[in-house]
């Protein structure tokens, strides 16, 4: 009899595993609805429109604007009489501004149901994405082969998406970053290596190569010395073996984070630049760091960037959630509804856990506060000393949402104490100009592309206004209110479906490059 119920048992338990394989194998290829863009006009005038102008913070009242196919034609108060094929947009009381830029963004193989639609209905019409692959596709992040084609379909007509504006290698971090059996010269073991890297990377169609914290500091040396050969620059995070005045001098054309300068900036900043040790001085230094922090020394820095033109984007968000993980007025974010189930539960509730124990173990002293409010005075300081500011937020780092986030970026900025115009310059002119596209992009002028964002009001009086957006043109496709709404809908059914978590959990657990990056 025992023999028959375990038998029995056993054979319900393979049934149920069998069924549950075949349903997690019917979620994984069931087909993913994709947007349809809007209809494309091969005319489309904009009328009674005030015109911001991001350079010098001037505004043209009821200008008529005039975009033939993807580019502005006619800007003036001239009225334009409408031809059968135009679409006409009312603008009258509304505020019309570039469309912003984000320059620290993380994309993924989920990026255009997840990320896309979520930055076109808040506005961010180019973004730079700071994560790349290796020789192989990966499951989960992608490289300049996908967002390329992106950007291709983007000129077309065809997909919803922000323009990708520069591509990324993957992040240099040393040899523990990169899978084992991944090709010798991705991990920078010596220097004959450094050309084969940036020759597979320039034809991959590379703008720059990702540095990060761990890469040894003779191999940084001869990448900077190497990548302009190779029509190629370096950005990201300024690796933690040598000084940022190094880093600078070497030419790193962008630094990420709002850290830089706080941690190069008091007595015992060597301890941070010992490949032994770094790790455990860097997570219990944070205190002694904004106690002991020294502004003369940092506003040498600050020179010597502006100098040096070195651009710097601060990615405040993630410094904020740092200090507020322990409160449930931060966590308790109405955005939560666009991010799939996965991701909440296998990545942002263990770093949100891990930062709320520190900052509730801190009895009252709350250390990662006071070091966002410290990095936030430094922006103000590196904004008078002339250093170039982008604003970035870092998507898809914890509590940071596509789209939304560069509207609470813009905030702190101004409360960091830039001015309402210099926040908006910070996500159009200085991220264009860093790109090298002023051409194109990055203000409302004849013969630029027409990537817009028309708001109910006026940002200049309150950078917040940023947020009021009535609609969207990108590459001279206009996305109504009615579509921005359907955009976010859209992300939101796409982040509570089965079968998209079944997606996100597969590509996160067979990407070899998550599974480096999580063990380190």
């Amino acid at each position: 009899m025992l023999k028959k119920k375990l038998k029995y048992f056993a054979k319900v338990v393979f049934a149920i595993i069998i069924v549950a394989i075949i349903i997690i194998i019917t979620a994984y290829l069931w087909p993913t609805y994709k947007l349809q863009t809007p209809v494309v006009f091969e005319r489309t005038i904009i009328k009674y429109v005030n015109v911001v102008d991001v350079v010098s913070g001037e505004v043209a009242v009821d200008q008529f604007v005039l975009i033939e196919q993807s580019r502005i034609i006619k800007i003036d108060t001239t009225h334009i009489t409408a031809s059968d094929d135009a679409l006409i947009i009312d603008g009258t009381g509304k505020y019309l501004i570039p469309g912003l830029w984000d320059m620290h963004t993380h994309s993924n193989q989920h990026s255009e149901w997840l990320h896309h639609p979520l930055y076109i209905a808040n506005g961010v019409t180019g973004v730079r994405d700071m994560s790349g692959q290796l020789n192989k596709k990966d499951s989960y992040w992608v490289g300049s082969k996908e967002r390329l084609q992106w950007n291709n379909d983007l000129d077309h007509g065809t997909r919803v998406t922000p323009r990708y504006v520069l591509q990324s290698s993957y992040q240099m971090d040393g040899e523990k970053a990169i899978p084992e059996d991944a090709p010798n010269f991705f991990k920078l073991q010596n220097p004959s290596q450094v050309d084969s890297l940036l020759q597979f990377y320039k034809n991959e169609k590379v703008d720059f190569i990702k540095v990060y914290q761990q890469l040894p500091k003779e191999m940084y040396k001869l990448l900077a010395l190497k990548a302009p050969k190779y029509g190629l620059h370096l950005a990201g995070h300024k690796p933690m073996f040598l000084s940022l005045k190094e880093a600078v001098n070497l030419g790193q054309k962008s630094f990420e984070h709002g850290r830089i300068f706080m941690y190069e900036c008091f007595p015992e900043t060597d301890s941070l630049k010992n490949p032994t040790n770094w790790k455990v001085y860097f997570s219990k230094s944070k205190g002694k760091i904004v106690q002991q922090f020294d502004s003369v020394q940092a506003k040498t820095l600050m020179r010597l960037m502006q100098q040096r033109k070195a651009y710097w984007t601060p990615t405040l968000q993630t410094l904020k959630f740092e200090a507020n993980a322990h409160k449930v007025n931060f966590t308790n974010n109405m955005n939560l509804k666009y991010i799939t189930k996965v991701k909440k539960q296998l990545w942002w509730k263990y770093d949100t856990d891990y930062n709320k124990e520190k900052n509730l173990e801190s009895k009252g002293t709350n250390v990662s506060e006071q070091f966002f409010e410290a990095s936030k005075k430094q922006v103000a300081m590196a904004n008078k000393m002339g250093v170039f500011i982008m604003a970035g937020t870092d998507v898809t780092d914890s509590y940071v949402f596509a789209g939304f986030s560069l509207h609470d970026e813009l905030y702190e900025l101004t409360i960091s104490g830039l001015s309402n115009l210099e926040a908006l310059q910070a996500a159009t002119i200085i991220p264009v100009k860093y790109s090298n596209v002023e051409e194109d992009y990055g203000a409302i002028e004849i013969g630029k592309k027409a990537d817009l964002v028309l708001l109910n009001k006026n940002p200049l009086e309150d950078i917040t206004n940023t947020r009021e957006i009535n609609g969207v043109l990108i590459n001279g496709v206009y996305y109504n209110e009615e579509k921005l709404s359907e955009l976010k809908e859209f992300t939101e059914a796409a982040a509570s479906s089965f079968h998209m978590n079944v997606k996100a959990f597969l590509s996160l657990v067979n990407s070899p490059l998550i599974r480096v990056q999580f063990a380190d």
